[in-house]
């Protein structure tokens, strides 16, 4: 199998890179109103693509929101069945002027595709169909595979828990396989075991009815941005340790064997921080790098804003401050809970002589899967043929909010097969994807199946 799968890739490299490129093109990104039609014209091409691929069956189907993509290759219903998830939305490319490159005009540079979406998730879930078309080409598919393709996961994906509640047939399988997730490195191979939960709020404190003159008014009435910056700073101590009285309750103490486990990774300090451009660390006292983004909940500020932002100067004391707050939970927390403590703290602590407005945008439950299960075991020895070494088990510091209900649905385990790198600047100007990692899942993919199906 090996050999043949290997001519059919190089064959068709060329065209399986050009093909995920254009896929790159379209500006599929979810949370804006103005790219509705990119998100209809980015799923009737991927719609496209599975059926080109090999897929018997692919089909847009709507959804409270953004459509999914579903399709399906069945060989033999007495097979196992692998359900691939991926997401063909992408965040906001803002701060635009911070980008080398047009985001969604994909650059290759010294072997790295930019684009937004490059990594998270087109590049990624498009392996996957290069690899079922590698399979169907050379005659040697083991399994059944089925894709779900969302339109919504980078706001949340509100919206897919009912299509899953509601496709429970459609959907089933024997294990979930997903692709966005990273390496350590192409040196050290490594598979995610889990991923965080997500609890994501938005905070706005108001004091005037409009903003006011600073010199006439400052001194005497309250500055929201002050206020608002006090109430965030009382997060935190000084050991960078969560105040927020019950946040830590059903945190899990990670066993020392495991922390042992995480701290086998190879890291090197000093290339992280030139990679990312720091000074040094910054965390919660007690842990290391790797268990601070992986085994321990956090809690982040995404975005404050108010008063004047614009050129020059201009001396008000605004009426009105704004701040986007997000928790990343551990297994056994809940999303749900840990939304209401935040909510519920903020409304709390602000002084009398504001207003505060408190609301959710969205959240999502942490994820782990076993490594003695047979999915994990399959993804294990696949990485280890194509890679020539055996994958650290590590834990994913990011989120993907519709890990938890697709078990709950479905009964099935979920296995994280990524191929991105930590420093492929997801969500951040200048987003990357090597095209070595690229092929190299596109390689490793069909042994996952081969693997899985014994």
């Amino acid at each position: 199998m090996s050999q043949v799968w290997k001519e059919y890739q190089e064959k068709n490299k060329d065209r399986f890179l050009e093909e995920m490129l254009e896929l790159l093109r379209i500006p599929s990104v979810s949370a804006r109103s103005e790219h509705k039609s990119d998100m209809i014209k980015c799923a009737e091409a991927i719609k496209d693509a599975l059926l080109a691929s090999g897929c018997d069956k692919a089909q847009v189907m709507e959804t409270g929101g953004h459509p999914v993509v579903y399709g399906e290759k069945i060989i033999d219903p007495n097979k196992p069945t692998v359900l691939v998830y991926g997401h063909y939305d992408v965040q906001p490319v803002e701060p635009l002027e911070l980008w080398h490159t047009p985001p969604f005009q994909p650059t290759i540079i010294d072997g790295k595709i930019y684009a937004r979406g490059s990594a998270d998730d087109k590049g990624q879930f498009y392996m996957h169909l290069k690899a079922l078309e590698t399979m169907v080409n050379t005659n040697t598919m083991c399994t059944n595979i089925k894709f779900i393709i969302e339109g919504e996961e980078e706001v949340g994906s509100p919206n897919l828990a009912k299509f899953v509640a509601a496709n429970k047939d459609l959907l089933k399988a024997d294990v979930i396989l997903i692709s966005d997730s990273a390496l350590l490195s192409m040196d050290t191979p490594s598979l995610d075991t889990g991923v965080r939960g997500l609890s994501y709020i938005e905070v706005e404190v108001t004091s005037a009815a409009r903003d006011l003159h600073s010199g006439s008014y400052g001194g005497a009435v309250a500055n929201p941005i002050v206020v608002l910056s006090k109430m965030i700073a009382s997060c935190h101590d000084e050991n960078n340790h969560i105040t927020i009285p019950g946040f830590y309750d059903d945190v899990v103490t990670v066993s020392d064997e495991e922390r042992a486990l995480i701290n086998k990774a190879p890291f090197d300090e000093e290339e992280y921080k030139k990679e990312i451009g720091i000074k040094e660390l910054w965390g919660e006292k007690g842990y290391t790098t790797y268990e601070r983004t992986g085994i321990r909940p956090t809690l982040e500020l995404n975005g404050i804003w108010g008063g004047y932002t614009g050129e020059g100067s201009k001396t008000v004391l605004p009426a009105k401050a704004t701040a986007k707050i997000s928790a990343r939970l551990v297994p056994n927390q809940s999303s749900e809970k840990i939304t209401q403590l935040l909510l519920d703290y903020f409304r709390k602590i602000a002084p009398s002589c504001v207003t505060v407005n408190a609301f959710e945008h969205h959240g999502g439950e942490a994820y782990n899967t076993p490594i003695d299960s047979k999915g994990y075991q399959a993804a294990s020895k696949a990485l280890e043929t194509t890679f020539g070494k055996t994958p650290i088990p590590v834990r994913g510091g990011g989120s993907i909010p519709i890990c938890h209900t697709l078990e709950k649905e479905l009964g099935t385990q979920i296995i994280f097969m990524g191929f991105g790198l930590d420093n492929d600047g997801l969500h951040s100007p200048n987003e990357k994807y090597n095209v070595e990692n690229y092929f190299k899942g596109i390689e490793t993919i069909p042994y996952f199946h081969k693997y899985f199906a014994k």
